[in-house]
């Protein structure tokens, strides 16, 4: 065989071989288009895993707290031994922390996992995580702030629905558990509406917009800008929520993001409660709200600030990577699929 025939032989394979790729969804567009996967509904009487994948749980008061509050809402808790351990500012190696996620997910026992806390170092493990093995074993991840790496990196890796919310730390209040109650537990499409005593909703841009719901901790989220653990951005609803950062701080973040071209795709934006985000030398600097009107008023798509995500102590459970309406005017997010199912 000539060296001709022999190269164009390796180009036709390489065509054909391309387009099986495409068939089976494996180039980023491809795969952003494929239904997600929908974890299976909490009941009473499962068995939830409490893990600790960042920070060390400082506080040990707040396990059997938690572990109580499980209990009375009828669940089986299991705690993870993440709880307990210690290294440096972490609650264990990144290879013991995210050897115990791979477990939770793995044992058929577990039919949910509650993080206790953030942090720092949930990005840490995601190269470590057996993402084949957790798309064949689909259950509730829940969390926020530093957890915002691992809810993004399992979705963009297995389309898994995971959910920004409560943690073993938050305030289980008759507000917060409505919504975990109504997603988790009976698969309802929420109303995402702020409380009647709730004043703090500010629209940036007005409008509505549809999309699937992407997003958490602004911190964490701009610093894995880059990585192979983010979805494709196109169509999507962008909440950001953070906490203890100036306004020139989430002005830098928020560029980093506009030139890594995300806020350029996405069709809205919902900013969540910041708290602590006030600039020492204010007489010196834009308040928190000029630098998101600075950022998101020339993208002429639906934004506001004020919504119940994030590090406050009424909170919404957000499901990451569901389909949702967002109304800036309002402040109200609907929920248009389930995201979870009853089996």
């Amino acid at each position: 065989m000539s060296e001709t025939t022999s190269r164009r032989k390796f180009i036709e394979h390489i065509g054909w071989a391309g387009l099986g790729l495409l068939a089976c969804g494996s180039f980023a567009g491809e795969s952003a288009k494929r239904a997600p996967l929908l974890p299976k509904a909490l009941k009473l009487g499962d068995t939830i895993g409490v893990i600790a994948p960042a920070g060390l749980v400082y506080d040990k008061t707040s396990i059997p707290e938690f572990e109580r509050i499980l209990i009375e809402k009828g669940f089986n808790p299991v705690l993870g031994d993440s709880l307990q351990s210690q290294y440096g500012y972490f609650s264990d190696t990144d290879e013991a922390r995210a050897a115990e996620l791979n477990q939770m997910f793995a044992n058929p026992e577990i039919d949910g996992i509650i993080t206790m806390r953030g942090g720092w170092g949930c990005a840490r493990l995601l190269d470590k995580l057996d993402y084949k093995m957790i798309a064949k074993n689909p259950k509730v991840l829940m969390g926020y702030s530093d957890i915002t790496a691992l809810l993004i990196g399992i979705y963009a890796k297995t389309r898994l629905i995971t959910f920004h919310g409560l943690m073993g730390y938050s305030t289980w209040d008759s507000f917060s558990t409505r919504y975990f109650d109504d997603i988790l537990m009976e698969g309802k499409l929420a109303l995402f509406k702020p409380p009647t005593d709730d004043t703090d909703h500010i629209t940036l841009t007005g409008g509505k917009a549809k999309g699937r719901l992407i997003g958490g901790n602004l911190t964490v989220l701009s610093s894995i800008i880059g990585s192979n653990y983010l979805p494709d951005w196109d169509d999507k609803i962008l909440f950001l929520e953070e906490i203890g950062e100036e306004p020139y701080r989430v002005d830098r973040m928020l560029t980093q993001l506009k030139l890594a071209g995300v806020l350029d795709r996405i069709k809205g934006i919902i900013f969540g409660k910041c708290r602590k985000c006030e600039a020492e030398t204010p007489e010196r600097a834009f308040t928190l709200l000029q630098v998101l009107q600075h950022n998101f008023k020339e993208l002429k798509i639906p934004a506001f600030y004020g919504a119940m995500i994030g590090h406050i102590q009424r909170k919404f459970t957000f499901p990451i990577g569901i389909e949702v309406e967002m109304d800036a005017d309002t402040g109200i997010v609907r929920q248009l699929e389930a995201a979870v199912i009853h089996v």
